[in-house]
């Protein structure tokens, strides 16, 4: 017997939602491995944000502890709206500046961060608080 619709929604929400929870963690963990924290600071800093290290090392160790927590599903809307923000901040400074493509007809371009903030934007959606309804 197939699975009801409903049932298949939620299973392809969920695997959206994994895929997009290890491609973030990724991230976090590449960062660390490539001493790239330090420098994403500094990048920070050049753009006028304040304490632009404990920025970088917030969005870090967010990607490490966040990431897991999401692909299990807790938290999920919180966790996306804040991810959601850390990739907008990352469009506006570093991909947009270089375009829409990230490979082939440009480099570094906005297209994949765009996909990945609907992905965590839809998965927010799906995830929200719903006011009860009093019978």
């Amino acid at each position: 017997m197939a699975p009801s619709r409903d049932a298949s929604t939620r299973q392809a929400l969920a695997f959206v939602r994994v895929a997009l929870a290890v491609l973030l963690f990724i991230h976090g963990v590449a960062r660390v491995l490539a001493d790239g924290v330090t420098p994403f600071g500094a990048f920070l800093d050049s753009r006028g944000f304040p304490w632009g290290l404990g920025i970088a090392w917030f969005v870090t160790v967010f990607e490490l502890v966040a990431a897991p927590v999401f692909a299990w599903g807790r938290w999920v809307a919180p966790i996306a709206l804040v991810f959601s923000a850390i990739y907008a901040c990352g469009i506006w400074l570093v991909h947009a500046p270089a375009g829409w493509f990230v490979v082939g007809l440009g480099r570094n371009g906005a297209e994949y961060s765009v996909l990945i903030l609907a992905c965590l934007l839809a998965n927010a959606w799906a995830h929200r608080p719903r006011a009860s309804v009093l019978d």
